[in-house]
């Protein structure tokens, strides 16, 4: 039986934070800088798990805030790999405030990010050649 090539991680990724008051400005809403925090991270956590090896960010580009998330909603941050390049991938990312008492969500953040993935000594290196992966559920085995 032929070796199966290695398969990728899922395409997409997403995890929920709360708005602490830490989080927020002077108008009890989520700082930008802090925003721009869990973008990268969810960047990042994509990136990672799909290519399974080192990462960096290359660009952070298009970065729109929707609308105003306060203190004491959460957000909901997901992440999907849009591209896949030699060394790179882009990664897409939406954000939505979700009220905790009505569960309601709306459009609040959204992003793309180049993602680069690096060696030992931080220069730029291929993705391992991997088998695609379309969906989260096609990571299961």
């Amino acid at each position: 039986m032929p070796a199966t090539p290695p398969r990728t991680g899922p395409t997409e990724t997403s995890f929920v934070e709360f708005v602490f008051p830490h989080h927020a400005n002077h108008y009890g809403t989520l700082f930008g800088g802090n925003a721009l925090n869990l973008l990268g991270k969810a960047a990042f956590i994509a990136a990672s798990r799909y290519a399974r090896c080192a990462v960096v960010m290359g660009r952070a580009e298009r970065t729109e805030f929707h609308t105003p998330v306060r203190v004491g909603e959460m957000l909901d941050i997901r992440a999907r790999v849009t591209r896949v390049g030699r060394a790179s991938l882009t990664i897409a990312i939406e954000a939505f405030a979700e009220d905790i008492a009505s569960g309601t969500q709306r459009p609040a953040l959204s992003s793309r990010f180049e993602m680069v993935a690096v060696d030992a000594g931080g220069r730029p290196t291929p993705i391992p050649a991997r088998s695609p992966v379309t969906t989260l559920e096609d990571t299961n085995p």
